[in-house]
């Protein structure tokens, strides 16, 4: 998931930017534009959690709606919107991480999501064991859903200090294990050191670390001795 700098997290709009040009082509936004803005406003995340909380729910009570009556083609509208619920609910545990990395108090945001998800996902499982005519044309989307859903149960549930802990945790690890990889990269591109250099660098220094004194030229023939030596 992915997430710009301060409050202003996910937004669909975002994900699709930054997968690349051609996904964000093919990539359909979970919000509307006029949701978008709606986001962007709740900066706080307690209210942003309560927002997408509000959004999910929106989301399924037009999936209720539609569900109510046998209509021709509409498997796609169902699988579009069980989609954009799912998105909804990733952003939801996003805007969760993101606070709790930065010790961000969001108890009563959790709270209230919480009560939703529970909700949101007796629905959801109402629904498969309904099990429409036409479920196989969005079953999959729709097991996503109450995946997503149990997930984002689950992670709410978890003590927030601890996970907070082993968020920051698993960034930090993250980030020294990218600089490994490029310090690794970086080194693979340094040509070796060439030894004839290496050695006239060391000139063979003593063990004291200094560089050995040259002897002195003389004119003795190999063999002859000075004069003192006589």
């Amino acid at each position: 998931m992915k997430r710009i700098s301060g409050y202003v997290l996910p937004i669909c709009a975002v994900f699709a930017a930054l997968a690349g040009p051609g996904r964000a082509l093919a990539q359909r936004d979970f919000l509307t534009q006029d949701e978008i803005e709606k986001v962007r406003e709740a900066q706080m995340p307690n209210d942003r959690l309560k927002l997408y909380a509000l959004l999910a729910k929106q989301r399924l009570d037009q999936l209720q709606r539609l569900l109510q009556k046998e209509k021709k083609g509409r498997s796609l509208s169902v699988r579009e919107l069980l989609e954009d619920y799912a998105g909804i609910i990733d952003a939801i545990d996003t805007v969760s991480d993101d606070a709790l990395k930065r010790g961000v108090d969001i108890a009563e945001g959790t709270s209230s999501v919480t009560a939703s998800e529970k909700s949101f996902l007796a629905q959801l499982k109402t629904i498969q064991q309904r099990n429409p005519a036409d479920i196989d044309l969005y079953d999959v989307a729709l097991k996503e859903a109450i995946a997503g859903t149990s997930d984002s149960l689950d992670l709410a549930a978890e003590d927030a200090s601890s996970r907070g802990s082993k968020l920051s945790a698993e960034d930090k690890q993250a980030k020294e294990d990218a600089e490994k990889t490029l310090a690794a990269e970086d080194s693979k591109g340094k040509p070796p050191e060439d030894t004839k250099t290496a050695g006239a660098k060391s000139d063979n220094p003593t063990p004291d670390g200094s560089k050995p004194r040259r002897k002195p030229p003389t004119l003795l023939r190999p063999g002859e001795k000075p004069p003192d030596d006589q």
